[in-house]
């Protein structure tokens, strides 16, 4: 197990997006862990890369898909800003190579490098419009050229104590192509929890400059 949090350099004030996270961590981790990986990008899956990467999970909650992601070969690095849901995600997956980063968008300040592929899953709709735009810039310049943002956008609802925007897909697509990031993938699905109301986007960007 690599049990190393790397902690965030610039104070200890949680996020607003997290709001409501810790206080329900420990349902959470029983709800993120009943889905797997496959279920939630299958999708996707075929976009993910097959040789051994770099990749970063940002938001990754218990690390259901950095240990998924782990599993596959590829080195993880998975950034958790609630503590609660990184402890939980220690316990459940201990035989992982897992480094987990105490960090959060928009502006992560990350000293790993850059990553072949970035996932943001259930993430990016607890940003505002500012810090879309800030972590958009801050995700294209985290990857490699010809590197991959996969991103999963929740639709529905707002659950109770959280801080949360609708985000469409759209706008997403946008955005990325401000900063170079391409749309290669973009489907919907519905919530594989069976929440009324709910459902999902996923977007798979290309950060340009290859022909890969």
């Amino acid at each position: 197990m690599n049990d190393h949090v790397t902690p965030h350099s610039e104070n200890d004030r949680p996020a607003r997006g997290t709001a409501g996270y810790a206080e329900s961590a420990d349902a959470l981790a029983v709800q993120y862990e009943e889905v797997t990986f496959e279920a939630v990008h299958g999708a996707v899956l075929q976009l993910v890369p097959a040789e051994p990467s770099r990749i970063l999970d940002v938001g990754a909650g218990t690390g259901r898909d950095a240990a998924a992601l782990a599993a596959r070969g590829h080195h993880v690095v998975a950034v958790e800003p609630t503590p609660e849901l990184r402890e939980h995600g220690q316990r459940i997956h201990p035989d992982s190579t897992i480094h987990w980063v105490d960090d959060t968008l928009p502006d992560l300040v990350l000293t790993q490098g850059r990553f072949d592929a970035v996932f943001a899953t259930a993430v990016w709709m607890h940003l505002d419009a500012e810090e879309r735009r800030r972590a958009m810039a801050r995700i294209a310049a985290l990857l490699i050229p010809g590197g991959l943002f996969f991103v999963t956008l929740r639709h529905g609802p707002v659950p109770e104590g959280r801080h949360m925007f609708d985000v469409s897909a759209a706008e997403t697509v946008e955005s990325g192509s401000t900063y170079g990031l391409r749309t290669v993938h973009l489907s919907e699905r519905s919530d594989l929890h069976g929440r009324s109301g709910v459902h999902w986007s996923h977007l798979v960007l290309r950060l340009t400059g290859t022909e890969n």
